[in-house]
């Protein structure tokens, strides 16, 4: 047990009094919240010849089919970090759920709040463990249960517009292989972006819709969401889930290393993004000075990520900054090997995780080594990553 100066041992346990659960608090948050979700998301399911033909008893239905699946989810999940806390005697709170009816799935999701420092890498792990692999155990469930009770191509037949989508289905009862032009060339197609769990399992099932339309089944978009919130907490940096796991496992010499390259890995993602997706409408607008501004918005937003990232280190920033911005000119020419790769979306993520969660983990006060279970789990948890992680998780097409 090799001690963090400037820490010390908890000599008696729970030695303040517990604070009470506001049980009130979190059932109305969670009534909030789910009602929230049952509500907000049917208008992205957009079945409205089915609501208005039969009532809106539909719509309801539609909306608990995604709603509770959903968090029944984030409920398991934000319970494995509680529970493993108090197995830990660690005052936490009861899961915060957090409505939110604008973002067109009606929630931001639940947090937990963890009342006093932890005191070991054991603890530690355990309860930054606890929450991912109970939810991802949830919803690999729901999401078995969606592709065993899909329902026919003709499902699709209930939502207005779709016209050339629903005459292939009805001429060829399948789903196209590729995207039929839009009527509208001004519209755009929210498309879910893949994982390796989510296509091998689809390659088993009959009726799997493909990406760009999958947010319209609910119970099977619940399920994605699941995945891709597990894979989020996952990410390995700073406080996140993820982050403790990587703490925990490999120290923190190789979390400040591996969290460092994963957040760059994010930048060259979002500046390929840049190039392929954000300054091409740019360039159509046939306004001068909007191409220059583009590039002196990138560079600038790039220099001030490196230099949080590495900490105002230049013999660092400056080559990286360099090669970031070369990518970015050379991307068009490049787009068939990288297009997969890029997403202007990690612009907003790497913003979030450099300035509100942070690259580094703070320092735990007893580094205790893993037993043999726990770094089993603790590579488990690595592989839940890789599976249900996505380059491209949101994207318009």
């Amino acid at each position: 047990m090799e001690p963090i100066p400037g820490f010390r041992l908890r000599e008696a346990v729970n030695v303040t009094p517990r604070r009470p659960q506001r049980v009130w608090l979190h059932l109305l948050l969670f009534a909030l919240t789910l009602v929230s979700t049952t509500l907000t998301w049917p208008d992205w399911a957009g079945r409205w010849l089915l609501y208005e033909r039969v009532g809106y008893s539909a719509l309801l239905a539609d909306g608990l089919r995604f709603s509770l699946p959903l968090l029944l989810i984030l409920t398991v999940h934000e319970f494995g970090h509680y529970l493993a806390a108090r197995a830990h005697r660690i005052d936490t709170s009861l899961p915060y759920y957090i409505p939110f009816p604008f973002n067109g799935i009606g929630t931001f999701g639940a947090v937990i709040r963890i009342r006093e420092p932890i005191p070991d890498t054991r603890a530690l792990f355990d309860i930054g463990v606890a929450g991912p692999l109970a939810g991802f155990v949830v919803a690999l469930i729901v999401l078995l249960y969606a592709l065993l009770t899909l329902p026919p191509p003709t499902y699709l037949l209930d939502v207005p517009g779709h016209e050339a989508l629903k005459a292939y289905i009805l001429a060829h009862g399948r789903f196209p292989s590729a995207p039929l032009p839009a009527a509208d060339p001004n519209s755009v197609t929210l498309v879910l972006g893949p994982t390796l769990l989510f296509d091998t399992l689809a390659r088993f099932f009959p009726n799997v819709p493909p990406m760009y339309e999958l947010y319209h089944y609910p119970t099977l978009f619940a399920a994605w969401l699941g995945l891709f919130f597990t894979a989020l907490n996952l990410l390995p940096v700073g406080q996140l889930d993820g982050g403790h796991v990587l703490y925990a496992l490999f120290g923190r010499k190789w979390h400040r290393r591996l969290a460092r390259v994963f957040v760059l890995t994010l930048l060259v993602s979002a500046t390929i993004g840049f190039a392929l997706e954000t300054l091409p409408p740019l360039l159509q607008e046939g306004i001068w000075w909007l191409e220059p501004a583009a590039w002196f918005g990138l560079a600038l937003v790039l220099y001030l990520y490196l230099h949080r990232l590495f900490e105002g280190d230049h013999r660092v920033v400056a080559p990286a900054l360099l090669g970031l911005m070369v990518l970015a000119a050379l991307a068009p020419r490049l787009a068939d090997w990288v297009g997969w790769l890029g997403h202007s979306g990690w612009f907003l993520w790497s913003l979030i995780i450099l300035y509100l969660i942070r690259v580094d983990h703070p320092p735990v006060g007893y580094r205790l080594t893993l037993t043999r279970r726990q770094r089993v789990l603790g590579w488990t948890a690595i592989v839940i990553f890789v599976l249900c992680f996505s380059m491209r998780p949101l994207y318009l097409i």
